[in-house]
Order: structure tokens, then C-alpha cells, then sequence
């Protein structure tokens, strides 16, 4: 796929909108999961807060005491990450042995009787840690004494959690993002295919295989459709109108040559053969350019006529039979070696008009040898002469329009109108050395046509 290609821009559009979309959803999920965590955590740290509180007792002197406390063994566990302290305004400190020798740092603030307040500070090894801290008053000795209670939890457990999670759902994204991406591409390739549809349909009918669009299409492509079709239908018109113009204007041309070629007879007749074979030449030329154009007006249109076939036997036995009256033909053995099955995609006319021109040239140049073969399937035909051929470097020069090699008797528009003729079905014209020594013409389909 090229750097134009529809398909392209619409799969790497699809595709960034899919990394956006799970780009997003990443970050939006991780944030929520932090946000869960953290919830989960300050929960946890609220049930110790309770535990302690439950588990505080006093002594007869004032000291305080917690007997049993938290189970989670992490509280043992010198800087485990979860810690709890329980501080007076005495001076008396009581903390968890995770601790060891440190103490949690609170900050400098007033949490009034009952209420938890959370904070961020520095704990144990300078690592971050979440702290909840809660403040109550006790009636010791029958002083109104202000406790602090506070648990703490290492801040690098959450954020381990979290990125835990986000390479988790990272992976998990990636391979959703791969199998939206194949899924983009296949929608992308089903909502294509009825382009492609309309693209071969088009191929079909420049190829002659098809006249008209088929109409079973989406909704959205059918006025693309219909157009295409209108414009067909209007073309086939205006090909239909020229042929009819340019049949008007050989029938205005033929008056003409026909008092030409009176001209040149009376001339003929009064001594002045030169003059009058002149004319001749002239008028011959004339007509051959005629029967050219006009080969080429009707042949416009005849990729958008219906299908032809034509038996090729036959009519090369009929144009071998006129020929046969010439006075070359005369001299000449053909030879046919096509059998009667044998069809071409071909109009009869104008297969005749082609393979007119190839036999009356080779019948023109050859010694004593014509022949004339098909293969089976019809797709090759070819027409051999044991002349003297023509040379390799000279043969593009007698397939060009005037292109000959000899000044008698031609306009040297022969084969150029075979040319014009096999090419507006799909074929093509091309020269060799033939097995008996001369030239050799063979048709047959175009590569995209043969490989259609």
C-alpha cells in the first residue's frame, strides 16, 4: 500500500484512535486502582487504629500499656512497613517493634477528639509512608491526659501495587490493542470490497467483458454507480451519433472519388497513362485512409456493444477464395490449418476486415506459400508467408501509421488498420520470421486480456 491508499489512511486512523483510546483508558484505570488502594489501605489503617485504641489500657501509675494489639505480623517485623505509635504529653511513647529504634514523625497539627486525620510524611529510613493519626483524651489519675494514636504504612507498598497493576493492564491493553488493530483492518477491508467491486466492474468494461455497472451494490456507493452507467449510456450515444457522421461522410466522399477515377479513365483513354495512374494512386490512397477512419469510428464503440463471437474456419475459407482470384492468389498455395470448432471473441466484419489485410499482404509477398493456422483454443492466430520477410529492425516502422517498405500499390495503412482493429478488442498485432522463411503475423490477446 502506497502512501495515497485509502485502506492505509483508514487502518492508521483506526489504529491511533485505538492507542488513544487505550492510552486513556490506561491511565484512567491506573488512576482509579490507585485510588482503590489507597481506600483499601486507609481501611486497613483505620481497623489497627481500632485495635490499638480497643487494646490501651493504663496503669495504677499512669504508664501506658497495650495489651495484645494488632495481629499482623508485619508489626514484629523490624521496618516491615506498617508501624503504630501511641505518644502522650508527658513524654511517654509506645511503638511497634517494626519501628525499632525510630519513632514516627506527625505533623503539627490538632485533630480534634475522635476525628482520623491522614497524612504523607517521612518514616523509617527516610522512606514516605501514609499515616493515619487519631486523638483522644484519658482520664488518668484524674488528669484529662491527650493521647496520639497513630499507623502508618510504607507509601512504596501502594505505589508497588500500582505499577504492579499498570504493567499488568499494559500487556493486557497491548494484546486488546492488536486484536482491535486486526479487527480495524478487516472492517476496513469489508467496508473496501465494494470499491474493489466497482474498480473490477470498470476493468470488465474497458476490457469489452461487461456493458453496465452491476446495480446490487451498498446504498452508499450506488449513485457513484448510477453515474458511471449514466455516463456509459451517454457515451454509447455520442459513439453511436459519430459513426453515423462519419457513415454520412463516406457516402459524401464516394461522388467524389468515383468522378476522379472517370477523370482518370477518360485520361487514360486520351494517351496520358501516367496522369491517370497518378490519379489512381491518389484515389486508391484516399479510400484506404477512409476505410481506416471509418474502421476506427466503429471500432469506438464496440467494447460497449454485447459480446462477439465468430466461427474462424469459414471465414478464412472465404477470404482465401476471393484471393484465390487475384492475379497473386492465383500463383499461391494456401494452406489452413484451423479447425471448424474453432471461435474468436471477434464481430464478423471486422475479424474479416483484419485478417483481410494480413492474407492480402502475405499473399502480396509470398513466392508460392500462404498458410494460415489457430490455436485450438482460438486465443492465437497467425498468417505466414515464404516471401522474403521482413528484417527485425524494420518491423516497428511497417506497424506505424504509413509505415512501409515500398513505395507499389499501398498506403501503407494495411496493417496499422489490423492494428486498430484487434487492439479495440483487447488484442494485439505482432511480426516474426516465419518457418517457411518469410513473415509471420500472428494475433492474439493482450497479457492483461490472456491473463483475464
Amino acid at each position: 500500500m502506497s502512501r495515497n491508499s485509502l485502506r492505509l489512511r483508514l487502518i492508521a486512523g483506526g489504529i491511533a484512535a485505538i492507542v488513544l483510546a487505550l492510552a486513556l483508558a490506561g491511565l484512567g484505570l491506573t488512576l482509579l486502582f490507585e485510588r482503590h488502594v489507597g481506600r483499601t489501605v486507609s481501611q486497613d489503617l483505620d481497623v489497627h487504629l481500632k485495635k490499638l485504641l480497643a487494646d490501651l489500657d493504663v496503669s495504677t501509675d499512669g504508664r501506658l500499656a497495650v495489651t495484645g494489639g494488632p495481629t499482623d505480623p508485619r508489626f514484629l517485623e523490624p521496618l516491615s512497613g506498617l508501624y503504630w505509635q501511641i505518644s502522650d504529653d508527658r513524654g511517654q511513647t509506645l511503638r511497634s517493634r517494626s519501628l525499632w529504634d525510630a519513632a514516627l514523625v506527625l505533623p503539627k497539627d490538632e485533630p480534634a477528639a475522635g476525628e482520623v486525620h491522614r497524612h504523607v510524611a517521612v518514616g523509617p529510613a527516610d522512606a514516605p509512608v501514609l499515616i493515619a493519626e487519631r486523638r483522644i483524651r484519658l482520664d488518668i489519675n484524674g488528669r484529662e491526659t491527650p493521647l496520639t494514636v497513630a499507623v502508618a504504612v510504607d507509601a512504596a507498598h501502594v505505589a508497588a501495587a500500582t505499577t504492579a497493576f499498570a504493567t499488568d493492564l499494559a500487556i493486557a491493553l497491548g494484546l486488546l490493542g492488536i486484536v482491535l488493530a486486526a479487527a480495524t483492518a478487516v472492517q476496513v477491508g469489508l467496508g473496501l470490497r465494494p470499491l474493489d467491486v466497482l474498480r473490477r466492474g470498470i476493468a470488465n468494461i474497458r476490457a469489452g467483458r461487461e456493458l453496465r455497472l452491476a446495480a446490487g451494490v451498498p446504498d452508499e456507493v450506488r449513485p457513484l454507480v448510477d453515474e458511471v452507467n449514466a455516463l456509459l449510456t451517454a457515451r454509447a450515444g455520442e459513439v453511436e451519433r459519430s459513426r453515423h457522421r462519419a457513415a454520412d461522410l463516406a457516402h459524401g466522399l464516394k461522388t467524389p472519388l468515383a468522378a476522379l477515377a472517370a477523370d482518370a479513365g477518360r485520361l487514360r483513354s486520351e494517351g496520358l497513362p501516367e496522369i491517370a495512374d497518378g490519379i489512381d494512386e491518389v484515389i486508391g490512397a484516399m479510400r484506404r485512409h477512409v476505410d481506416r477512419e471509418l474502421a476506427r469510428v466503429r471500432l469506438r464503440g464496440i467494447r460497449y456493444s454485447e459480446p462477439h463471437a465468430t466461427a474462424l474456419a469459414p471465414l478464412v475459407r472465404s477470404l482465401v477464395t476471393t484471393l484465390a482470384r487475384t492475379p497473386e492468389g492465383a500463383r499461391t498455395a494456401f494452406e489452413i490449418t484451423i479447425a471448424d470448432p474453432v471461435m474468436v471473441p471477434f464481430e464478423r466484419s471486422d475479424l474479416a476486415e483484419a485478417l483481410g489485410n494480413l492474407l492480402e499482404n502475405a499473399t502480396r509477398h509470398a513466392r508460392h506459400r500462404v498458410w494460415i493456422a489457430a490455436a485450438a483454443d482460438g486465443r492465437e492466430i497467425s498468417v505466414d508467408d515464404d516471401g522474403p520477410g521482413i528484417p527485425e529492425a524494420m518491423r516497428p516502422t511497417v506497424l506505424a501509421r504509413g509505415g512501409r517498405l515500398d513505395q507499389r500499390g499501398s498506403a501503407g495503412l494495411g496493417l496499422a488498420i489490423v492494428q486498430d482493429v484487434v487492439e479495440a478488442y483487447g488484442w494485439t498485432l505482432s511480426l516474426g520470421t516465419s518457418e517457411l522463411g518469410g513473415l509471420r503475423a500472428t494475433l492474439q490477446p493482450a497479457v492483461n486480456q490472456a491473463l483475464a
